[in-house]
């Protein structure tokens, strides 16, 4: 019933489709604004910067996740870092969450991560309550910081050499 594949460029609309339909669930429709463009150049030509994989449940496209690597330079090992993981309702309480986390964890073990590393939005409780049911757990003593937009502009345009 459930297959887990790697995601090739002819998923590129699928892809976007599914960054939609999570920035939804997130309360956040307005911020998604990549492009089947940015998608197919970033993760399918050149030197891709992020993988996506894509659970189908019998054929129909169920889940996906997005992922890229990170470096530990306290393990001095790479890590695999979920950027995104959605299981569209129809297709939840299925296993199809946890499946796709134990395929990222086996890829994970197999390319010789060190860490497997993901955030959750605050208020999505029966995400940490199903992530914490994996062993995982969270890293309360770091706090996200995040510069965008005009910020990330201004402080750039300060540099000088």
């Amino acid at each position: 019933m459930l297959t887990i594949r790697p995601a090739t460029s002819q998923d590129v609309p699928l892809i976007v489709e599914f960054i939609r339909e999570l920035a939804a669930y997130e309360r956040a429709p307005e911020e998604a604004v990549a492009t089947e463009e940015d998608i197919r150049r970033d993760g399918f030509e050149g030197q891709p910067k992020f993988r996506v994989v894509i659970a189908e449940w019998d054929g129909e496209p169920a889940a996906f996740a997005l992922f890229f690597r990170n470096y530990s330079t306290w393990l001095g090992r790479a890590g695999l870092y979920l950027e995104d993981l959605f299981v569209r309702p129809a297709f939840r309480k299925q296993g199809i969450g946890r499946a796709m986390l134990q395929y990222l964890a086996k890829l994970a073990v197999e390319e010789g991560c060190g860490r497997f590393e993901w955030s959750v939005l605050g208020w999505n409780t029966p995400a940490m309550d199903f992530y914490r049911s994996l062993g995982a757990w969270p890293l309360t003593d770091w706090i996200t910081f995040r510069l965008s937009g005009e910020p990330l502009e201004n402080l750039a345009g300060e540099w000088e050499r």
